[in-house]
């Protein structure tokens, strides 16, 4: 096995056990029949860092299925990125 190939497996191993050591939580987006198509779409981008794509998926899966988990991480990275949502008037919570 060449050296990178080690390095590359290595580096997905820490990555799996610091992921597996990890409180994980999912920033849950719901679809509220209120605000936009184009407005969600934008506050995903502005708020959660998606690209136009992301965003639009995003939106697409919480229109079509009530809710997306739009970004995942820690409670604490998750919960500033909840409360702009939430300022905005969509609805979000942290599962």
């Amino acid at each position: 096995m060449k050296d990178s190939n080690r390095i590359k497996e290595k580096s997905s191993e820490k990555e799996f056990s610091e992921y597996q050591d990890s409180n994980v939580r999912f920033l849950i987006l719901y679809n509220d029949n209120i605000n936009s198509f184009d407005f969600v779409v934008k506050s995903l981008i502005e708020i959660c860092s998606h690209n136009d794509i992301q965003a639009e998926q995003c939106t697409m899966l919480a229109h079509f299925n009530g809710k997306c988990d739009v970004k995942k991480g820690s409670f604490t990275a998750l919960k500033p990125m909840k409360d702009l949502l939430i300022d905005r008037g969509l609805k979000a919570t942290i599962d």
